[in-house]
């Protein structure tokens, strides 16, 4: 089914407490999408933030970031008063996150909600704790990287690192009332995410996530699990995670995650995976897994190096994986994203799966990349089509930085013009691709520039910042936009009627 959506992550949203949040901002942002024939709200993962502040850093694949969950929602459920929140200081820039801010002024006022919502919890609050098993681990990792001043648990005392029972014990007992804040702070954030996705579903609008392939290392889920990792006798990764030189970068990516132990990960059939995954699917209505091809070879790099240089190919655990998730989860609704360095076995596994791939408009014309097989009349049906995603420039910075000749073939093939908006053009080729969803930048969508690029790969210090000024997601952007979901037939479809059931005659 022809269908569009919009990329805007949850930070993004605007708010007056220097982050987006799950509030108010985010039910208007469904109303938009909803009004201008939308069907898809795509979200950068939305897990708490670690090194850079990347959402593909994260303390937990589990957990969710407790900077999105909404101070105002609070008050109104009596955890909070006005006058606790609103007069801090939350930074002076709306169109920016200040990350440094946010550390040390979120977490004071959520303490307060938290001790209020623990001195009375609801049942739902003992329902959450005893059926989220990843909780106990999180909470724990959370509290004892607190205590140590938020340093990295590999350097943490070696009964504590390696898990030792008598030590695990001590340290519950020692910092409960710590565990309990991070527990409750979890509950807050599900308690609220749970009600934005049913408002969201209830306008017609489904919900996609996204699941970074890798995780932190420094994570709960990493020091819970050594044995899933490619991990040394003192807990440290042995290669890490990243990606080869390319036209883009002469060092390629130095991502320095750990890597995966996929022959320990096959004898119990993936569990650690598919319990990953199938949570995925309790909170998404559709999920984008990244970085795909590290399922046919992943690119492995000497633990230590300052560049991606001396990285090689490794194999990953192929097609076996992926028949086990559809073995035990059903098959799902999973959006592959096979952008990279691709190889013929790669595309083979890619039609093996079913999966769609990803398509980039801007990859079609940049002579730093592949570029033909991104051009809209090669596209299969079955397939997703991106102008740019969040690790892209805007379409207006793109045409900005590009190699003139790359920007001029866009312009002819394209017939862009600067009447239309180049934006508004290079939208308008993807929402007329054959593609079966085309999911815009929000970036895109209102004619930014590089100012508002999320994310520049292997960069640190502004990523993950930009921000929607206030009333920028108008009704007649909405209007436009549902126009053009019009003209090329990517509106909703709407439900037939239920077929009323005939009266049965009395005898």
């Amino acid at each position: 089914m022809r269908c569009a959506g919009i990329l805007m992550p949850i930070s993004s949203l605007s708010s007056p407490y220097g982050i987006g949040t799950l509030g108010a901002a985010a039910r208007e942002f469904a109303d938009f999408l909803a009004a201008g024939g939308q069907s898809w709200w795509q979200l950068l993962p939305i897990c708490p933030t670690s090194y850079g502040d990347s959402p593909y850093q994260s303390f937990s694949s589990y957990a969710g970031n407790p900077y999105f969950i909404d101070l105002d929602d609070l008050a109104a459920e009596g955890l909070l008063e006005p006058e606790e929140y609103r007069g801090l200081d939350w930074g002076d820039n709306p169109q920016y996150v200040d990350y440094g801010l946010m550390y040390a002024t979120r977490y004071p006022v959520l303490k307060k909600a938290a001790a209020r919502l623990l001195a009375n919890p609801p049942p739902e609050y003992q329902t959450f704790c005893k059926t989220s098993a990843w909780l106990d681990d999180y909470a724990l990792f959370m509290a004892l990287k607190d205590k140590r001043g938020g340093a990295s648990w590999f350097t943490w005392p070696e009964d504590i690192r390696l898990r030792r029972r008598s030590a695990l014990d001590a340290a519950k007992e020692e910092l409960a009332g710590e565990v309990d804040f991070w527990k409750a702070v979890q509950y807050l954030f599900y308690h609220q995410w749970n009600a934005l996705k049913s408002y969201a579903n209830g306008l017609g609008v489904s919900i996609i996530g996204d699941l970074p392939i890798y995780v932190s290392g420094d994570s709960a889920d990493v020091w819970a699990s050594p044995d899933q990792f490619q991990l040394d006798e003192n807990g440290l990764p042995t290669e890490v995670a990243g990606c080869p030189p390319d036209g883009f970068s002469a060092d390629g990516q130095l991502w320095g995650n750990p890597l995966f132990n996929w022959e320990r990960m096959k004898e119990d059939g993936y569990q650690w995976w598919l319990r990953r995954i199938a949570f995925q699917f309790t909170i998404y209505d559709m999920l984008r897994i990244d970085h795909f091809r590290g399922f046919d070879s992943y690119y492995a790099i000497p633990y230590g190096d300052d560049t991606a240089r001396n990285g090689r190919w490794r194999p990953g655990p192929g097609l076996d994986f992926f028949k086990a998730v559809n073995s035990k989860l059903g098959r799902q609704a999973i959006i592959a994203e096979d952008l990279g360095f691709l190889t013929d076995s790669v595309r083979k596994l890619l039609r093996d799966t079913g999966y769609p791939g990803m398509k980039i408009l801007e990859f079609a014309f940049d002579s730093r990349d592949s570029g033909s097989d991104y051009l809209p009349h090669c596209y299969p049906t079955h397939c997703v089509v991106y102008t740019g995603t969040h690790d892209n420039d805007t379409i207006l910075g793109w045409m900005d930085t590009a190699p003139k000749k790359s920007v001029s073939f866009a312009k002819a093939y394209l017939r862009l013009s600067a009447r239309e908006g180049y934006h508004w053009g290079m939208m308008r080729s993807a929402w007329a691709s054959p593609a079966d969803l085309a999911v815009m930048q929000a970036q895109d969508l209102l004619g930014l520039g590089s100012e508002a690029r999320m994310n520049i790969p292997s960069t640190l210090g502004n990523n993950w910042k930009w921000r929607a000024l206030p009333g920028v997601f108008t009704p007649a952007l909405a209007a436009r936009l549902r126009k053009e979901a019009r003209v090329y037939q990517r509106l909703p479809k709407k439900k037939a009627p239920a077929k009323k059931k005939r009266a049965s005659k009395q005898v």
